[in-house]
């Protein structure tokens, strides 16, 4: 489960409506003329309108300059095979007004994971217009809402946040229709590749470059979409961006799995301070590479040999696994040199009587008693939903005017979900080698136990193992956890980090896409 995870306006939003279908300017052929609709979501009906939107106007200051733009709520429909519209999928798009030239200006397209989950949390999280309101590490404060992020990427590119069937607002058209349509691993990438097709089409966006990001089962999800909407649609993109990735259908031992996760452990506990002082006193970023080390030359041969390897190496690496983690030797033995995050996640501090998060192992909670193998709650997700619930309910009926009675879903029922034939890694490498001009960016939060630093870098480094696409396959660490940009200054960092692949990976003007 996702989590593996906007204010309110300072200006006056104007609202008009937005045409279900787009016609061309007669004097302006390169930008759809904006008519009014005939049909707005139904104010008070908790029944979706599955072909429907309300647009408003606003503008934000993004380093120093006010970029103003139209943000487009609303849904479009999923069509069967016999072109029946069997759900209504939800979106937010946000396209800068004061641009002339569409055909060049970049096209983001945003999902989130879970996979049940909308893309509540980057749209006003990590890339939107309007971030919700926090503290600089990412805790709530009241009164909640949202506020201008001036952090936001659309000075350098338009983007639609897409929120998959049972998540967000969006909804199948009855309880007839077969859950099968949706909800898998190809599934989910099947229809939603035929959505950005459509998407793409009524918003008259073939001409742009166009970015795929995905957070956590969003990875998932992109990755898989880069080849389908190829292969399926047609239609090439120039990059890929990965925040906080999951194993992406890249099989990995059980061992492999387990000791990719201690660097991740030796992280935590150096941010809770548990190490011994001459590792504590080292940078975190200079003491992981040790870890790391470690890690893939000593721990994994070894673990590799099970129940034969020597007494006295499986001692020699409890004491090294002891003081990397922070845990005590007996535990690490008791747990065979193999520690599992929910324990990691009880025992950690809990000596001081406190747990540890699992998607962000920054945050602390509380648990009945001391005693036991896993925390009782994640105390980063209760924090996230406590924050991003109303803020977004609040942003969405009152700011952008969508009207519904529908309860927004920030986890929807999507299960059982099929995670059959997951390949999506494969995927992925096959489109880059297909389109030279698509790249790969993966962002990760060092204190992530969901989806841990050291297993991204490992699916880098396995999704080309010819080495021939490299150069276009980039990773990036920050200090935060699984949504890396709640902290201030890595949404500073990473918002950067999108802006700059975004201008590396869009081509000059007549510039060829071939080897």
């Amino acid at each position: 489960m996702k989590i593996f995870i906007s204010f309110l306006l300072f200006c006056t939003l104007q609202t008009v409506a937005q045409p279900r279908t787009n016609t061309q300017t007669p004097t302006a052929p390169a930008a759809p003329e904006r008519q009014a609709t005939t049909e707005h979501p139904p104010a008070h009906s908790r029944i979706l309108n599955i072909d429907s939107s309300v647009t408003t106007h606003a503008d934000v200051t993004i380093k120093g300059q006010k970029i103003p733009y139209d943000a487009t709520a609303g849904t479009i429909p999923v069509w069967d095979e016999e072109g029946k519209p069997i759900a209504g999928v939800f979106y937010t798009y946000y396209e800068r007004s004061d641009i002339k030239d569409r055909d060049s200006r970049p096209l983001v397209i945003s999902f989130n994971g879970g996979p049940g989950t909308p893309s509540v949390w980057m749209e006003i999280g990590y890339t939107g217009p309007r971030r919700l309101k926090i503290d600089d590490e990412g805790y709530p404060i009241q009164p909640y809402g949202v506020q201008e992020n001036p952090y936001s990427i659309l000075d350098v590119a338009d983007i639609v946040y897409v929120d998959p069937v049972n998540t967000g607002f969006s909804r199948a058209v009855s309880k007839d229709i077969p859950a099968n349509k949706f909800f898998g691993v190809n599934e989910d990438i099947k229809y939603l590749a035929e959505w950005v097709a459509t998407f793409v089409s009524r918003n008259h966006r073939w001409a742009s470059p166009k970015f795929l990001i995905g957070e956590s089962y969003g990875t998932t999800r992109v990755s898989g979409l880069a080849l389908e909407l190829q292969n399926a649609q047609w239609m090439y993109l120039n990059g890929v961006v990965l925040v906080s990735p999951t194993e992406i259908g890249i099989d990995r031992a059980d061992y492999v799995k387990t000791s990719l996760l201690v660097p991740y452990y030796a992280a935590t506990a150096w941010y809770h301070k548990a190490l011994a002082p001459e590792l504590q006193k080292r940078d975190l970023t200079d003491y992981l590479p040790e870890v790391e080390d470690f890690t893939l030359n000593e721990l994994m041969p070894a673990l590799a040999k099970g129940g034969f390897l020597q007494d006295a190496k499986r001692q020699a690496l409890a004491a090294k696994l002891a003081r990397y983690t922070g845990l005590s030797e007996k535990a690490v033995l008791e747990s065979n040199l193999e520690i599992p995050t929910n324990f990691f996640w009880k025992e950690l501090l809990r000596d001081k009587g406190f747990t540890v998060g699992r998607l962000d192992s920054r945050y602390k909670g509380i648990d009945r008693e001391d005693a036991g193998a896993s925390p009782d709650y994640n105390a980063e997700l209760t924090s996230w939903e406590h924050s991003f619930t109303p803020a977004i309910n609040i942003y969405l009926r009152d700011d952008l005017h969508y009207k519904t009675d529908l309860k927004y879903f920030m986890f929807g029922p999507v299960h059982p979900w099929n995670n059959q034939d997951n390949h999506v890694g494969e995927n992925l490498r096959q489109a880059i080698a297909q389109n030279p001009y698509l790249h790969l960016l993966i962002q990760s939060g060092y204190y992530d136990g969901a989806c841990d630093y050291f297993n991204a870098k490992y699916s880098l480094w396995q999704i080309d193992p010819s080495g021939k696409l490299k150069n276009r396959l980039h990773w990036e660490g920050y200090r935060s956890g699984h949504m890396l940009y709640l902290r201030k200054p890595d949404l500073e960092a990473a918002t950067e980090s999108l802006r700059r692949f975004i201008r590396e990976a869009t081509p000059k003007p007549g510039e060829p896409a071939k080897y």
